[in-house]
């Protein structure tokens, strides 16, 4: 599995890379390129709003070595946070990287950023911080700078004074002032494609009159600084909320650069909520939650952009793996534009504490390479976009996605069972309205015949073992009658086989874990070379495969 994976990433990369023509601008709910080809932002958050301000990890390895490490993970994007202070506290701002240290004593983190970072040591902090959007850049990294706080440190709770326009630290005039310059400041850096306005608003203080009045001058401000941005808008209640655009819409003078940003984790929706309810109940319920109070834009023609979902990487939080599984399925299913929380392996200091390790990291407590490379596999399918303007390889057809594994159903051979593997060659399926899947091009649908052995292709498929329902809150199981009635579900055996068992979780229960048996059912315009070949014997006016090959 490893092998292909990495291929896939390359591959992904690759072709990211060869068709993007910055700047960015939207069509409708889509993020385009400068000659209208759909763009997905997949992208990691890099932070670099702490105390220290200087992006984290420079004392463990150089920058460029990071960059290239962010390409080889599949990402094509870095949410690059900084503080309001940064750019607008001139005793901060006049710091070099060596002072800032030094008075956090930060001693081994000094030598570690001399060694590795000599360039930046003794330049200031914003000059650091453009080093390593430059850096970023030259690696063909597109950058999204997020205004992430006001005073330096980590974010973020209610009661920071950072949260809402008139805390003690967020000033709106100075926020305005803020995005103004650093729009003006990276004004021609051309892989720098967008501004996060502000991060998670929140607090006692947080009301949507505020919002509809700073908001836009916020917008205005970058956009006149840098009209070649995305301008990217945050919600309310830790950027968890946008319902409130239902009722009134934004008005902006410009068009074709807005982008609503929202963030989704685990821990969102109650730090027990995953393990203490029935994981179906619980995705159905967060999931619509999701829909109406931020989802609901892409049909309204807005892109939507998740800036902030992640896990613990070392698998040791249930409530987090029940929730992950979740949100890929919903993030596939509307092909969203996002960024993983975080890069980060380790910090420089963190709430006090020196050298702190990030289990929410992508990169290991060095910088050395993946801290969890099976998660890196698992999101690589959501790095490329499935659909959008300009992306029309294949006629529209379905893919079934697996979030658990991030692999799609697949066929190797024609002699071989379906099975899991790439997204890049997943079959593509239709689903009728009598709720056969078909294979694209042929007469062939999905069938079962039994619990517990593996599905098969055949072309009787107007039987109850023909006929798939997406069951339970969830709306991820996909499920069939066997000729006796008993239901059944999709499932994936050890060797990632697709075979059918008894639905798990669809009662009460919360002490199971349906997840092996979640599958999404994914618009696509995306071609598989691989599965077009194999799949000529059936088409019409080629003759059929006899049944023994396909059941």
């Amino acid at each position: 599995m490893g092998n292909f994976t990495t291929s896939s990433i390359l591959l992904l990369f690759l072709f990211s890379s060869v068709v993007t023509s910055l700047p960015l601008s939207t069509n409708s709910r889509w993020i385009v390129d400068d000659r209208g080809r759909r763009v997905k932002l997949a992208c990691v958050n890099w932070a670099s709003h702490m105390e220290p301000v200087l992006a984290e990890g420079l004392s463990k390895q150089p920058m460029d070595t990071i960059a290239k490490r962010i390409v080889s993970m599949g990402f094509n994007c870095v949410r690059f946070t900084w503080p309001l202070y940064l750019i607008t506290n001139d005793s901060l701002a006049s710091l070099t990287v060596r002072q800032s240290f030094q008075q956090l004593g930060l001693l081994e983190s000094i030598a570690g950023i001399q060694a590795n970072n000599p360039s930046i040591i003794d330049v200031s902090l914003i000059k650091a911080y453009q080093a390593v959007v430059s850096s970023l850049g030259k690696n063909n990294v597109m950058v999204i700078l997020d205004n992430h706080i006001s005073k330096p440190g980590w974010c973020c709770s209610n009661l920071d004074d950072n949260g809402f326009f008139g805390d003690k630290y967020f000033d709106p005039d100075l926020w305005i002032t803020g995005l103004t310059r650093m729009a003006t400041l990276f004004n021609g850096v051309t892989n720098v494609v967008g501004m996060s306005l502000r991060n998670e608003p929140r607090g006692p203080k947080q009301n949507i009159n505020d919002w509809y009045k700073y908001m836009p001058k916020g917008a205005e401000a970058v956009h006149s600084a840098n009209p070649n941005v995305l301008v990217i808008l945050s919600g309310l209640s830790f950027d968890r909320d946008l319902s409130f655009l239902k009722n009134q819409q934004l008005k902006l003078t410009f068009s074709g650069k807005l982008v609503f940003e929202a963030h989704w984790y685990g821990f969102s929706d109650g730090q027990t909520t995953w393990v203490k309810d029935n994981p179906n109940e619980v995705c159905g319920r967060v999931a619509t939650y999701m829909m109406n109070t931020s989802g609901y834009l892409v049909d309204q023609g807005y892109p939507l952009f998740i800036g902030e979902f992640g896990i613990d990487q070392s698998g040791a939080n249930v409530n987090g793996n029940r929730y992950i599984s979740c949100f890929l399925g919903v993030a596939a299913e509307l092909d969203l534009d996002w960024a993983l929380w975080t890069l980060a392996g380790s910090y420089y200091l963190r709430d006090g504490v020196v050298g702190l390790n990030e289990y929410y990291g992508a990169m290991d407590y060095n910088w050395c390479g993946a801290r969890n490379s099976s998660f890196i596999q698992r999101i690589s399918a959501l790095q490329s976009p499935f659909r959008g303007p300009g992306l029309s390889e294949a006629k529209p057809h379905k893919v079934i996605f697996h979030p658990l594994t991030g692999l799609c159903i697949t066929r190797k051979s024609l002699v071989r069972p379906l099975q899991l593997g790439p997204c890049t060659d997943a079959y593509p399926w239709s689903y009728s309205p009598q709720k056969t899947l078909v294979v694209k091009g042929t007469r062939f649908c999905l069938q079962t015949d039994a619990s517990g052995t593996s599905v098969k292709l055949g072309i009787f498929c107007t039987g109850s073992n023909s006929k798939w329902e997406t069951i339970s809150d969830s709306k991820m199981h996909l499920s069939a009658k066997l000729r006796d009635g008993k239901s059944i579900c999709l499932d994936v055996a050890s060797d990632n086989t697709i075979i059918t068992n008894g639905c798990k979780c669809i009662s009460k229960d919360n002490t199971c874990d349906p997840s092996s048996q979640w599958f999404k059912l994914v618009d696509s315009t995306r071609s598989s070379t691989r599965v077009e070949r194999s799949l000529l014997p059936y088409l019409p006016g080629k003759g059929l495969v006899p049944n023994h090959l396909v059941g």
